[in-house]
């Protein structure tokens, strides 16, 4: 590609712009602090790089006739319409690692709140009671801790499950042996997992697959009290149920990073006629979770290191570069080749 693209991005927080910037030297870049706006979107833009808070839709496709290629600053993909790119014949690259030990070291600092009441103890401090009583945790040592996914992320905290000498065993949907080799763990089957885990992390991609995964039918066969660690996506988790089962006690603790309707709790100007009854009740239910007592929420944070950005960038910038040389790498919309 002789000319250099136009490139836009959305939601670089000001300290990387900078950073940013001088990845791209040579190229027309245009770096926006906020995430994707259609109304302020420069429409001859050719290469659009973006985070999970913007939804890239059809409206974007429509508006960005020249677009040539989508950069997404992440792992995963959903919030991007892939069916849109491949009518369109655009590739979607995404960053397939950057963050492993970061997210699974946020994963292990939520299971640590949890197991010894942190984010109480510093309320009650912080609100003037210097007291103890009602504050009792539980030790990690020789509980067992089911992994649902043993990607890059799963492994890294299943690693560090490993120093707290506790009982690891994991679900996926294709397992890889040889990791049990070479990590602390068990493969066991879902069932197996939810029915024996005293702590359940998710570690798996959103797909029509696993969708709601931790719904009714999931809870109902963990123990009472389970503790639950999500980092990996918000809609694993069926917010109704989990209500639900934080009221019964089914579940004693819930610490996520994410949530499913995550722009309507950030954003909650944006709900109107668009929205859908599922969503708005999907956004009260999780309103509900982030005020239950025995919840921690933190907002889609795990990612958010210094070293952990800018590996996202240089990845992403990788990926452009090799766009513009005509060599298309880590793009979604096309299946993985086979090694």
């Amino acid at each position: 590609m002789k000319n250099k693209p136009l490139a836009t991005f959305s939601s670089i927080v000001p300290d990387l712009k900078d950073y940013l910037r001088g990845k791209m030297r040579g190229y027309k870049s245009t770096i926006n602090e906020a995430p994707i706006d259609l109304k302020t979107l420069d429409p001859k833009t050719e290469i659009l790089g973006c985070f999970v808070d913007s939804h890239v839709d059809k409206s974007v496709f429509d508006k960005l006739k020249k677009l040539k290629m989508i950069a997404t600053f992440s792992t995963g993909y959903d919030h991007i319409d892939l069916k849109e790119a491949k009518r369109r014949g655009i590739p979607v690259c995404n960053v397939p690692t950057y963050g492993e030990n970061t997210v699974a070291q946020h994963a292990m600092a939520l299971m640590l709140a949890l197991s010894r009441k942190l984010f109480q103890s510093v309320k009650r401090v912080k609100e003037g009671v210097y007291d103890y009583h009602g504050l009792r945790g539980f030790d990690l040592k020789g509980k067992t801790i089911g992994v649902i996914g043993t990607g890059h992320i799963g492994i890294h905290l299943i690693d560090m499950l490993d120093g707290f000498e506790a009982n690891v065993v994991a679900y996926d949907a294709f397992p890889n042996k040889d990791l049990e080799k070479d990590h602390a763990f068990t493969y066991v089957s879902l069932d197996k997992l939810l029915k024996e885990s005293d702590i359940i992390s998710l570690h798996v991609p959103l797909f029509p697959t696993t969708y709601h995964m931790i719904n009714d039918k999931a809870l109902n066969k963990m123990k009472d009290g389970v503790h639950i660690i999500n980092t990996a996506r918000g809609g694993l988790i069926d917010p109704e149920a989990m209500v639900y089962a934080l009221e019964n006690g089914k579940v004693g603790g819930l610490a996520v990073d994410v949530l499913e309707e995550e722009n309507y709790i950030a954003h909650p100007e944006k709900i109107d006629k668009k929205t859908t009854p599922e969503e708005i009740r999907a956004s009260l239910m999780e309103n509900i979770i982030i005020d239950h007592p025995n919840t921690i929420i933190t907002p889609h944070n795990a990612f958010n290191s210094t070293e952990a950005l800018k590996r996202i960038f240089d990845t992403s910038v990788e990926n452009i570069k090799a766009f513009s040389a005509g060599e298309i790498q880590n793009d979604v919309t096309k299946p993985k080749k086979k090694k």
